[in-house]
């Protein structure tokens, strides 16, 4: 059976995302920062929580030897904690709004994804799967016809930059292993007061396809609900 991590899967996205890889037939152990809410969630999908705050060391360190003592390995790591951070006019940005924002959707990848290689390394077909945005696209935040050109929110859009990026590396460089990068779209979540035009199902096609494909498939690729984008 494939076990699957999910950060910040105690709504929103990474929620629904454990309910369809439940249903699926994958083991989900949903991981979150505030355990009341990760507690309920995986009570009401039939998951195990785990807590994990992806910007502190310790509490990524012990996650991992939870699941180590518990499960012994995972088979799909999905990065989804994320935050947006201020919007609007840049000049208001301080380096503490900047620092808050690239822990959690940066750092906190490279810290979890870090602290859980050996367990998806005891896996006959790793996966990870970094939660990014069209918002992080050069191509898409300047193409007028698109929605993501006609809002600033400039350490959220960085930070997903530096995200698929680092995709790319983790791809080339962690043999063995399918590394992808997915954009859920402009979905009804919590991070952006609901206003999204996709249902949060639809925000997490992308998210099911790559973490349910077989061995064998790609690495190194940024995908959506309707296929493969590209890196730009």
């Amino acid at each position: 059976m494939t076990i699957t991590f999910i950060t910040g899967a105690n709504k929103g996205i990474g929620r629904e995302t454990a309910r369809r890889l439940i249903a699926c037939g994958h083991t989900v152990l949903l991981g979150a920062r505030d355990r009341e809410r990760g507690e309920e969630a995986a009570a009401a999908l039939g998951a195990r929580f785990v807590p994990i705050d992806v910007t502190d060391d310790a509490s990524v360190a012990a996650a991992a030897a939870d699941v180590a003592e518990r499960e012994g390995r995972i088979d799909v790591l999905i990065n989804n904690a994320g935050v947006q951070g201020p919007f609007g006019d840049p000049g208001d940005l301080t380096a503490a709004d900047a620092r808050a924002v690239l822990d959690v959707n940066v750092v906190g990848v490279v810290r979890t994804t870090t602290a859980f290689l050996p367990l998806l390394r005891r896996s006959d077909d790793p996966v990870i799967i970094n939660v990014s945005s069209g918002m992080g696209s050069l191509a898409f935040t300047h193409d007028p016809g698109r929605t993501e050109s006609l809002v600033a929110v400039p350490l959220y859009a960085s930070s997903k930059a530096a995200l698929t990026m680092l995709t790319t590396q983790y791809a080339k460089g962690l043999k063995g292993m399918r590394v992808n990068a997915a954009d859920p779209g402009y979905t009804a979540t919590d991070i952006n007061g609901h206003s999204g035009s996709q249902t949060v199902t639809e925000g997490t096609d992308a998210i099911v396809v790559l973490a349910t494909e077989g061995p064998g498939a790609g690495t190194g690729r940024f995908v959506d609900r309707h296929g493969e984008i590209a890196w730009s």
